[in-house]
């Protein structure tokens, strides 16, 4: 299959940059010491049972890669934080939130990027995260290297390390302007295997450039090259819009969301595969039927703690296909 790469999207990377960047709306104003968001929410661990894990969403330097469907960047700054702003933010949310056994350190980008997470705050960052049973940071696989393993050294617990995988399509990939290819992935995937790092994938439910068609039969080939190279993990985000470049791409036919029925699909399949643990991202997710969508949603929610395929939801109006 052709990849609908539109005309007035560049095809060199410094082009794309640009033309990303010029659709942009404002950015938050964010304060370089204190997280833009925390919450502690249920999870299916390894094990299977179901544990409380704290997320805290850390403020810092804007990931330098400009992917064409981000909108991360929107809860960053443009200015590397001063030292010690990184465990200041660890310290402000894990004092309100309530007792967790996991972290999820999670900032818009790449935990490893020394411009975004300053390396002299590691051992700080790791005596605080060091307290959980398990600490899941993310990460470009660009910058997968010996980083990860002094980190992982000064942890002392367990060391998750989410990438983004988002497709298997290798034009829609390129046109990503993720600036990765499927083989970069898989080093930086066999190099967090063979470190004892677990890896968690990220997977793209129809992203933009891919005819909705096409969108589940690649959702679940990226499930199975994900569960192939180690993953223990694997959520799946139906792609939004929000970020500028998105928008245009919908208004030129070349973006639409993912209908419900998809997500749906993609999650069952994910699950039967047994190769490893599938969640469903239900964040923002737009109203498919006012009949259905609630009790849809609420099935995934309980599929994704329990890891089990759960009956459908019968709907008169729609018939489960919206």
């Amino acid at each position: 299959m052709k990849s609908l790469l539109p005309s007035a999207y560049p095809e060199r990377a410094a082009e794309r940059d640009a033309w990303i960047l010029s659709r942009r709306p404002a950015r938050e104003h964010l304060d370089p010491y204190l997280p833009y968001e925390y919450f502690v929410e249920d999870e299916c661990a390894s094990d299977g049972t179901i544990e409380p894990v704290a997320t805290v969403f850390l403020t810092n330097r804007e990931c330098p890669f400009r992917c064409l469907m981000c909108d991360l960047w929107r809860n960053t700054l443009t200015e590397a934080v001063p030292v010690g702003a990184i465990p200041a933010q660890i310290d402000h949310a894990l004092h309100r939130l309530p007792p967790a056994r996991q972290l999820k350190l999670y900032n818009s980008g790449s935990f490893f990027d020394a411009q975004a997470i300053p390396p002299s705050d590691y051992a700080a960052i790791a005596q605080r995260a060091g307290r959980f049973e398990r600490l899941i940071v993310e990460n470009h696989p660009a910058l997968v290297g010996d980083a990860c393993l002094r980190f992982r050294d000064l942890l002392g617990v367990t060391l998750e390390i989410a990438m983004g995988l988002e497709t298997v399509h290798p034009e829609v990939l390129a046109g990503l302007n993720k600036r990765m290819t499927l083989d970069q992935f898989s080093v930086a995937a066999n190099f967090l295997r063979d470190n004892g790092i677990d890896l968690r994938v990220f997977i793209l439910v129809q992203p933009p450039l891919m005819a909705p068609a096409e969108a589940l039969r690649w959702a679940q080939r990226s499930l199975e090259f994900a569960m192939d190279h180690g993953a223990t993990a694997a959520t799946l985000i139906p792609t939004r819009a929000g970020n500028g470049a998105m928008e245009t791409l919908a208004a030129n036919g070349q973006f639409a969301a993912p209908a419900l029925h998809i997500l749906e699909s993609a999650m069952e399949y994910g699950l039967r595969l047994k190769a490893g643990r599938v969640f469903a991202d239900l964040w923002g997710l737009a109203l498919s039927c006012t009949d259905c969508h609630t009790q849809r949603v609420a099935r995934l929610r309980q599929m994704n703690l329990q890891q089990v395929v759960l009956d459908r939801v019968a709907c008169a109006r729609c018939g489960g296909v919206s």
